[in-house]
């Protein structure tokens, strides 16, 4: 017969339970905020879950809104002392979140700039000032060429390697009405997708032209380069060989995603939504070169940063979540589920992942990429919007509309340096 000491299971089982209240008192919880994006949320998710298993004296809360009121939510949260521990933002809009002291640098202890230099792609050294790093991403993307693998085998065109053969391509694939109204368009077009950074670092270099100089600090795509390769994008939607419109479907991605486009510019992000449209039969390639064979690509990434808010036990755990998620594990799931390319070269640019059919052509556009340095992202941006929108709601000439672009680009890019060296 076996005889339970009572006395000592009571002790026992109430230190176990102490133990227990004291471990959970001790947890420690963050926050991490992203825009919504379901294939970034659903990778997030799953990096969340393998951290925490690892470090079960840490609970991360992911909060996301939708990316029309993102940065607004942030710049009021973290003031008021708010919202995120670990919060994502595009590299563009790095000098903005720095001068509002929204985030704060990462610690040179376990993040030193040295060893980020020698590992990651050069374009994050954006985000370095001196020594110090104020960001890293677990991801980087450029741009490709998608198609509708349907609609090109019934134009009888095969994917296009040149600008030419692109040309040709979306010609053979519009369709319009009895009326001449697009019912298909043979490629998508707006400044307000990702075309303002095809055009800037992409067309701008394959026409000669250098879309800025003095480090992006001045403006030089006002000359024959520059108009060029504005009369080249606007004859995709402009003149009696149109083969887009502006605004078709709303945004260029949907008429794409609905088998009504049959090429779009994107990035690898758009990977993952693709995957999954029914019905959607597509492939990609890399952008299409000049005749002469020049190539030239836009690469970017969003990065991750540790708040003004976070302090004391939790920057501590703000820290340690921030190794996690730029390290090599999170970047091969971010490409797995996401698309977007691993930020150290010897993560993505594997054998295995740059012959890939889909990721391959965004891993190879790497290779001759250039990386917009931003003052203000946005304002950037509307620049090149309103660009277009004079030529086809005010019918002014290329030459006059890139001026004017170029001079209130300029003023943006003045603003900034100036209110920064002050």
């Amino acid at each position: 017969m076996t005889f339970f000491n009572v006395k000592a299971l009571a002790v026992a089982t109430a230190t176990s339970a102490a133990a227990l209240f004291s471990t959970a008192a001790q947890a420690v919880e963050i926050e991490y905020w992203q825009y919504f994006f379901d294939t970034r949320v659903e990778a997030m998710e799953t990096l969340i879950e393998n951290f925490e298993a690892a470090n079960p004296d840490i609970t991360v809360k992911m909060t996301h809104f939708p990316y029309a009121d993102y940065r607004t939510k942030v710049a009021a949260a973290i003031p008021a002392g708010e919202g995120p521990d670990v919060v994502q933002l595009f590299y563009g809009w790095l000098n903005d979140y720095v001068a509002a002291d929204l985030i704060q640098p990462l610690p040179s202890d376990v993040f030193p700039a040295s060893k980020i230099d020698a590992e990651f792609f050069p374009m994050v050294q954006a985000m370095k000032e001196g020594d110090q790093y104020w960001a890293l991403p677990t991801a980087v993307r450029s741009l490709a060429l998608f198609y509708n693998t349907r609609l090109l085998e019934e134009a009888g065109v095969e994917p296009p390697t040149t600008l030419d053969e692109m040309i040709a391509a979306a010609k053979a694939m519009t369709k319009r009405d009895g009326a001449g109204n697009l019912t298909q368009v043979g490629m998508t077009a707006g400044m307000t997708a990702q075309d303002h950074h095809w055009w800037r670092e992409g067309l701008v270099r394959q026409f000669g032209g250098e879309p800025y100089v003095d480090d992006y600090q001045t403006v030089n795509y006002n000359n024959e380069a520059g108009l060029e390769a504005l009369n080249f994008y606007s004859s995709l939607f402009m003149g009696d060989d149109a083969v887009t419109s502006i605004g078709f479907m709303d945004e260029p991605q949907a008429a794409f995603k609905a088998g009504r486009a049959g090429l779009h510019i994107d990035g690898s992000f758009r990977i993952g939504s693709l995957e999954g449209q029914r019905g959607l039969n597509w492939g990609v390639t890399e952008l299409p070169a000049t005749a002469d064979g020049t190539q030239s690509n836009y690469a970017s990434y969003w990065v991750n940063a540790i708040t003004t808010k976070a302090e004391g036990e939790k920057y501590d755990a703000a820290v340690k979540f921030m190794e996690y998620i730029t390290g090599d594990e999170a970047m091969q799931v971010w490409l797995d589920v996401v698309g977007e390319l691993p930020a150290k070269p010897s993560v993505g640019m594997t054998d295995e992942n740059a012959s890939d059919p889909v990721f391959g052509p965004f891993i190879r556009g790497l290779e001759y990429a250039h990386t917009t340095k931003f003052a203000n992202e946005s304002g950037q941006r509307q620049v090149m919007v309103e660009m277009v929108e004079r030529m086809t709601l005010q019918g002014m000439s290329a030459e006059d509309s890139l001026a004017i672009a170029a001079e209130a680009e300029q003023k943006i890019l003045d603003d900034y340096y100036k209110s920064a060296s002050n």
